[in-house]
Parts: structure tokens; sequence; C-alpha cells
């Protein structure tokens, strides 16, 4: 049985004499041998591993513990727990893989739905409309625009690919006439061939893909434009994604479905991708809420992190609210992502966003 772990947190260097100058938590779901196992070998080299009750005992086949190390702590254990059996040698494998990373101000991508039932308003936009509103989100301090023609909010029912090509069309090609792919980068939401090539033959240079690249003919497509992939985790489909969800550990099962599509991207010869762990979609709230907590563990792929929380209804489930008056809870949330390392927020309010990353990283940037 391999041991599944991810990090749940990365402290910034706190420059105290304390045992952990840079600490990192490690929670994992081991086989209780593995534990007692990594336990002393933790302890042997002044880290710890903190069990339940009764672990020394054995009377659980498996227990949860937390790995408590500093950077050099973490190399040398990826190392001793490579001989080791009950599944270590693959928490080995995990604790080398791991990245620290730093908290930097994130690119924003606004939010531009040309249809008429997302589930925002506010994001919905046609024609010269579009247009004023992209202008404004890039002045406002989008570097990237993310425009899309089909609702993907729960319960929502697909629409052909020549449909969804009708509603984009006419925004692609203003967005190309207007010369605007030269002041930011274009995104283009979809996960149907047809739409992606339209955009990215004119311009556009990220497919953001809430199947993660499931489409064998967006990945030629994508391979052939030398385009930037978003892939998404999304259980099973938006109009049955958020019937009874059930995950073994949602931090484990999305773990295992990047590496599956990650490999499936390189088969392709796609190399620039960033990983969204898909905030709603199939997902009951305490997963939400996990994953935004937790996001850092994902920095182990090497790969820029997404996330999207704007406006949806985890909000409402924590402070009932109407998706109008939801700004405040999505803020808290990207804020959080970011202290995981987030590097691409999508949002529909670009303003308060751009503020809120600047008042951040003007705190982070204070000395004393």
């Amino acid at each position: 049985v391999l041991a599944q772990c991810f990090f749940a947190a990365s402290l910034q260097d706190l420059t105290l004499p304390i045992k952990a100058v840079f600490a990192e938590l490690c929670q994992a779901y081991l086989r209780t041998p593995a534990a007692n196992i990594l336990k002393q070998d933790a302890l042997s080299i002044g880290a710890e591993l903190a069990v339940e009750k009764d672990t020394i005992l054995c009377k659980d086949e498996k227990i949860d513990a937390v790995l408590i190390v500093n950077d050099k702590q973490r190399k040398i254990l990826s190392r001793k727990e490579r001989v080791q059996p009950f599944g270590l040698k693959r928490l080995a494998e995990v604790l080398a893989e791991h990245q620290p990373f730093k908290t930097t101000m994130p690119a924003i991508m606004g939010v531009i739905n040309a249809n008429e039932d997302s589930f925002y308003a506010g994001s919905r936009f046609r024609g010269e409309a579009a247009l004023d509103q992209i202008v404004r989100m890039i002045e406002e301090g989008a570097e990237i625009i993310d425009v899309g023609g089909v609702s993907s909010r729960p319960g929502s029912i697909p629409v052909s690919e020549e449909e969804e090509l009708l509603r984009i069309r006419p925004v692609v090609d203003l967005i190309a006439a207007e010369g605007l792919t030269a002041k930011a980068r274009f995104s283009i939401d979809s996960y149907a061939p047809g739409p992606i090539a339209y955009a990215l033959e004119r311009g556009f240079s990220i497919v953001n893909d809430i199947t993660g690249l499931k489409n064998d003919r967006v990945c030629e497509i994508a391979a052939a434009n030398g385009a930037e992939v978003v892939i998404m985790h999304m259980q099973n489909n938006p109009t049955t994604m958020q019937i009874n969800p059930e995950y073994a550990h949602v931090i484990t099962d999305i773990d295992r479905f990047f590496e599956e599509r990650l490999e499936k991207a390189a088969r392709y010869g796609i190399d620039d991708l960033m990983l969204d762990v898909g905030i709603g979609f199939g997902k009951l709230l305490e997963d939400n809420l996990m994953l935004i907590k937790h996001l850092g563990h994902f920095h182990h792929f090497g790969k820029p992190l997404l996330i999207g929380a704007s406006r949806k209804s985890m909000i409402d489930m924590v402070v009932p609210a109407p998706v109008e008056e939801r700004l405040p809870g999505t803020l808290a949330l990207h804020l959080k992502a970011v202290e995981e390392g987030a590097s691409v927020i999508r949002c529909h309010d670009v303003k308060a966003h751009y503020q809120a990353f600047k008042i951040a990283q003007a705190l982070r940037e204070t000395l004393i």
C-alpha cells in the first residue's frame, strides 16, 4: 500500500533561532508500521512525526500523521525512506519532489462570458460591450482575459460546438481587429476543438480546458499552435458534477489525476501548462476548502497553479449571500490561494483583486 502524502503548508523564512527555520507540514495517510518507522527516522534527525494515540501498538491498519520538517530534514528523509518497507519508498519520492514556494503577486485572469446563462450576470457580455469590458479589465490590472461561450455552472446543459462558435466568434474577431492580444494574453475557455482552433488562430495563446485535455483532438490543436493549456480537474461533467461528489481523499485523488494528464500532455508535446484543482467542479464545501488551504501541495509538479473561486456557491454555504454579494468571500479565498502559491487568479472583479493583491504584496515586503 502506497503512502498517500500531501504538503499542508509552508511557512515563510522566520529568521529566528528555532528548530525549523523553514518549516513544512506534510500530512500522510500511512500504514501503521510505516508510521512507526518514519517517526523514529524523523526523531533521529531532529524532525517530528505527530501520530495518533497508540500508533506504536499497531491497533489500526492505517493512521493519519503529520510530518514536521525543515527543508534540510525533508531532503535527508527523502533518502532514508527509499530503502524502507510498507510504502515508505513512495513517500520518499513525494518528499524528494516537493518544491518550497515563495508567495508572489499573481497574474489576474478576467472573465468574459459570451452567453446568457453563466451563473453571474455581471460576467456576461456580447459584441462591443464585451470589447469595452475587456479594455476596462486590462486597464484595471488583468494580464489574462478568459473568453468562453458555454456555461459550466452546476446543472448546466452543454450546447453544440457550432452554437458555441457562433457565440464566441464576434468577440474573438473584435479582439483580433483591435489588436488587444498585444496588450494582454487571451484564453479560450472551452473543451471543444472548433472554438479552440478558431481562437488560437486569431491570437489567443491559452486553452482553459475544464475537462483537462480529455479530448485527443484538443491536445493536437493545442500542440500544433504552441498554446499553453490549463488542465482542470472536474469529477463527472457540469450537468452531474454536484450530484453527491465523493473522493477517497480529495488531495491525493486530484494529484493522481494531474499526474495522468501531465503524462498525456507530454505525449502530445505540450509543455506549457497550468494546473487548476477545479473549485466547485464536483466538490463538496469541505473539498473546496481543503484544496484552497492546501493548494501548496501541488507545487511538486513544478507547474503554475490557477485558482478560480470567484463568487461561487461555496461562499454562500459559509455565509448565505446572493451571487452579487460574494466579493468579500471571494477575496478571502483568493488571498489564501495566493498565500499557498497560486500564480493565476481567475475572477470577475479585476479592480478589487488588483488592489487586494498589491496591499498583500506590500505587507509581505515590509521587513519590520
